[in-house]
Order: structure tokens, then sequence, then C-alpha cells
């Protein structure tokens, strides 16, 4: 399968990124609040299947030294075939002298151990939305 990569944000339909990314149990914001986010984003990837788009990711970022990654999603019939990887190489292709950092969902740790990325022992958050969080397994 060949596989298209886009990295910027011009004819994404936002209903739908918000719409997968409800569906993979992740973010759950207004279509309009994700196009903000991603238009926002130093770094955007979207994935297509020819004309589907199959999982996209973002990272924020000073360009210099530091990033962090979100919105790391690909629909689940896709899922293991790739498309994952591809969503973050080229995100650290793009920022080649940054730390990177993200939080997984639950359950896919190991998918990120496998590109690398470690647990932190000192990481800390301050959710909106903390009792969500802490029930979705984000937190202690």
């Amino acid at each position: 399968m060949d596989f298209i990569i886009k990295n910027n944000c011009l004819n994404i339909d936002w209903n739908y990124v918000s719409q997968t990314l409800r569906n993979v149990g992740m973010a759950n914001f207004a279509a309009d609040i994700h196009q903000k986010a991603f238009e926002n984003s130093h770094t955007v990837v979207f994935v297509f299947d020819e004309e589907k788009l199959i999982g996209f990711g973002r990272a924020i970022s000073d360009g210099v030294y530091q990033a962090a990654l979100y919105d790391i999603a690909v629909l689940p019939e896709y899922q293991g075939k790739g498309i994952g990887r591809m969503i973050i190489n080229s995100i650290v292709k793009s920022l080649p002298m940054c730390n990177l950092i993200l939080y997984a969902s639950p359950g896919k740790e190991k998918f990120y151990e496998r590109l690398n990325f470690r647990k932190m022992n000192t990481g800390m958050a301050l959710f909106q939305k903390a009792s969500d969080m802490k029930e979705k397994g984000f937190t202690e």
C-alpha cells in the first residue's frame, strides 16, 4: 500500500478529524477547536489512503529544543500497518534537535516504547478536566 503524507491543513475535513478522535477515545472537542489546534501547531501530519484520511498527528514546539506530540490517531482498521510509526517519524524528522514528550492513551504505551520513547519519572500534568483524565487512566 502506498500512503500519502500531507504536512499542511489545507482541505482537511475537520468534522472527520473530530469524529475520528472521539471514535478512538481521545479528544472530544468541536471541529473548529481541532482545526485551530492543528493550524496553530508547529508540525502537522495527515496520512491518506488515496483520498481517505486514515491517520494524523501534530506537534507544538519552540522549534529549537522542546516539542510535545498530540492527537496521534490512526483509524482502527489501519492500526498495525505502520501508519502510526509513519506519523511519528515524520514529526521527529521535522524537529531533529528537540526533546519530544507526549502522553499516550492508556494501553498504547508499548507502541511508543518501540519508537524509543521512555516513561518519565517526573512528568506532571494540570488538566482542565482532571476527574475525566483520572477516570480514563491518564493520571493517578
